[in-house]
């Protein structure tokens, strides 16, 4: 197990693996609690490795994860940390994917499995799945699982493991149904709270803006804009709104994918291994989707559209700021959505700065200055002795030196004129918002009042026209 650790490059253990890998080895059942990205996944799928015994062919730990994507990320790390072990065998159980495959997977014999509650739970049903031998069982992202309704899934696979299994309940939030579940399945529970209150932590700096609704497309934009984006997450609340923005931001000339449950499984796995890989910049999503994404320095997280819920926006923000890295959270607010931004920060207990967007000539201002750093960098590399005959001829015709490399600048990298100073996005202030009054509809030409329709003409109804005419 060491030599793995070694070879993924961890060099001392976060503060939740810290507290809770002891009490886990011990045997102790075991509810922890910490922020997404703080390495809780190793904290249990570590200990749960050391439990188990390749030479007896039968699953032995049992994880249950709320999505195929996070399901399949535990799967990866499982791997990861049994490398050095070549007779444990891990699979991964997850929806969307073809039965025939698992069936064979399962028969061949697995020590340890990940899976989704549904498709376990269909697997128990059909007689595949033997929880007999289970000695632990995790449940990752507990409070995510009963949102989405799988307290029914979950009892049936908790009532099929053993009553002597050891049971570990891992999540960013501690919802009084995890409690509920934590008290019925568990003994003698031991608790690891990491995170005293359930915020995006110190790492994750936290940006409001409020825009009118019909503006937050281009300030989106701007944004992307002005923070240099080299990766970045966007959370829609809907499939539909996914899919439009992706569209918008595509046809801005974006790099840019999507990512959503109504998407087929095989088409989900791509966007992801794309993202991580770095395929493209962004990547807009919904909350299921997205969960179980772990991209290596996530340099933003973009709320689109408000989570319903507090505990999405701390899940939300929590992919970025992963392992002690600095990361971004920006929230667009418009209409009344100032009020579930302040239920977010009482929830959270912490504050979310107000900023206005960026104007054009600010943006204009940034875009010049990382062009005079890039080329500062350039110059400092070395001659160009092909480049320079290109300029010797321009000079030799008379033209200016500092025209010449401004004309260079504007056909490599051209740099918007700046623009107009006032705060375009933001909406009106109070006391001056706009007044709409109902206005009767300008009459036709030629026409006075009451006279809409030439004298002597009527509407005709679909009836009145087929007893008239007919047909």
């Amino acid at each position: 197990m060491l030599e793995a650790v070694g070879r993924m490059g961890f060099s001392e253990m976060s503060p939740i693996q810290a507290a809770a890998i002891p009490l886990i080895v011990a045997g102790h059942d075991v509810v922890g609690r910490s922020q997404t990205g703080s390495g809780k996944t190793a904290a249990f799928c570590i200990p749960a490795i050391e439990r188990v015994d390749v030479r007896a062919p039968s699953i032995q730990v049992l994880i249950l994860a709320p999505t195929r994507e996070l399901a399949t990320q535990i799967g990866v790390e499982v791997r990861k940390l049994a490398a050095c072990s070549r007779d444990l065998r891990s699979v991964a159980i997850c929806g969307g994917a073809a039965y025939e495959r698992q069936f064979a997977e399962l028969s061949r014999g697995a020590h340890v499995v990940v899976g989704t509650p549904g498709r376990l739970t269909d697997h128990l049903a059909r007689g595949t799945l033997d929880l007999s031998a289970v000695k632990m069982l995790v449940l990752d992202e507990a409070d995510r699982m009963l949102d989405m309704g799988f307290r029914e899934d979950i009892e049936k696979l908790l009532a099929a493991a053993p009553p002597g299994r050891q049971t570990v309940f891992f999540s960013a939030t501690i919802s009084p149904a995890v409690q509920s579940l934590v008290r019925r399945y568990s003994s003698d529970a031991r608790t690891v709270d990491i995170e005293e209150r359930a915020g995006g932590g110190p790492a994750v700096d936290q940006v409001c803006y409020e825009v009118r609704h019909a503006a937050k497309l281009p300030a989106l934009v701007r944004l992307i804009e002005w923070h240099d984006v080299r990766s970045g997450l966007i959370f829609c609340n809907t499939q539909r709104m996914v899919e439009e923005l992706a569209d918008a931001l595509t046809a801005g000339g974006c790099t840019v994918e999507r990512l959503h449950g109504g998407m087929a499984q095989a088409q989900r796995t791509r966007v992801m291994e794309g993202f991580r890989k770095g395929a493209f910049r962004l990547l807009v999503a919904t909350d299921v989707a997205a969960r179980g994404i772990d991209v290596e320095d996530l340099s933003l997280v973009v709320n689109y559209d408000l989570p319903y819920d507090p505990e999405d926006y701390v899940h939300r923000i929590g992919r970025t700021g992963r392992a002690g890295r600095a990361g971004r959270a920006l929230t667009l607010v418009s209409g009344g959505g100032s009020y579930a931004l302040r239920a977010i920060e009482r929830f959270t207990g912490t504050g979310i700065r107000r900023e206005a967007v960026p104007t054009a000539a600010a943006l204009a201002a940034r875009k010049a200055e990382r062009l005079l750093e890039s080329l500062r960098a350039t110059l400092a590399s070395g001659p160009f002795a092909a480049e320079s005959q290109v300029v010797k001829r321009l000079l030799d015709e008379g033209h200016a030196a500092a025209d010449v490399a401004a004309a260079i600048l504007h056909h490599v990298v051209p740099i918007a004129p700046p623009g107009d100073e006032r705060d375009e996005f933001s909406p009106p202030p109070e006391g001056r918002r706009p007044q709409f009054r109902h206005r009767r509809p300008p009459q036709r030409p030629g026409r006075g009042p009451g006279e809409d329709r030439p004298a002597g003409r009527r509407k005709v109804g679909p009836r009145a026209w087929k007893k008239k005419t007919g047909r």
